[in-house]
């Protein structure tokens, strides 16, 4: 009798707890649900890449300055924040470089290509 009853008892209890499983896994498969949990992902999604964004900025940032160090470029106080300066000399010969480039004239004529 006991055992009987021990059996039926078990038998009921798992047969709740499979229908409580079921249901569990309907309802997250419900278009809501489903909605629900794309948007979370979209949204963990948009924290991860605006994380790695800021972490690529900082690393060019930090380049940036290694490199303006190296070559011996320094921010002019004059200029925004984005924008550095050749020093004097350097500077004076890229644009007397750029002048003297620049004043030949060539000419190219297509005729003489065929």
């Amino acid at each position: 009798m006991f055992r009987r009853a021990f059996w039926f008892t078990a038998g009921a209890a798992a047969g709740v707890w499979a229908t409580t499983k079921v249901n569990r896994q309907l309802k997250k498969l419900t278009p809501e649900s489903l909605a629900a949990q794309a948007a979370d992902k979209a949204v963990e999604a948009g924290h991860r890449l605006k994380d790695f964004a800021l972490d690529v900025k900082a690393g060019m940032t930090q380049r940036e300055d290694e490199l303006n160090d190296a070559l011996g470029l320094h921010q002019d106080p004059d200029r925004p924040d984005n924008v550095t300066a050749l020093p004097g000399p350097r500077r004076l010969r890229a644009i007397e470089h750029h002048q003297t480039t620049h004043r030949s004239s060539f000419s190219y004529n297509r005729n003489e290509d065929h």
